[in-house]
């Protein structure tokens, strides 16, 4: 079983070929069916050999395929302080990209 840890939006993901990862939001227009190539490739393993990059391994690649493009469930943000009436809340819900593996080079 092949498979590499790649680097996005400041998080690293353990991925292999056919699996769906979700991911955080990629700066840029995309839509779903869009192609993307992440190439901050950290680790390869493909069965035998691992190779590990310092940082990054030159010349590899994996290649996606955004299958969804959404927002998580909305968390809320309370601030709170007693006996001051002091209350304020907000909500947040994280944007995602939500991607197919489809190879590993």
């Amino acid at each position: 079983m092949e498979f590499a840890v790649i680097q996005t939006g400041g998080k690293q993901y353990k991925v292999s070929k056919g699996t769906v990862v979700s991911i955080e939001k990629i700066t840029g227009e995309y839509k779903e069916g869009d192609k993307l190539v992440f190439d901050k490739v950290l680790l390869v393993d493909d069965g035998k050999n691992t190779t590990i990059g310092t940082p990054y391994i030159t010349g590899a690649k994996v290649d996606a395929e955004i299958t969804e493009i959404g927002r998580a469930r909305k968390i809320l943000v309370v601030k709170y302080k007693q006996k001051s009436r002091y209350l304020r809340r907000n909500g947040h819900r994280q944007p995602f990209f939500k991607v197919k593996i489809t190879s590993i080079k």
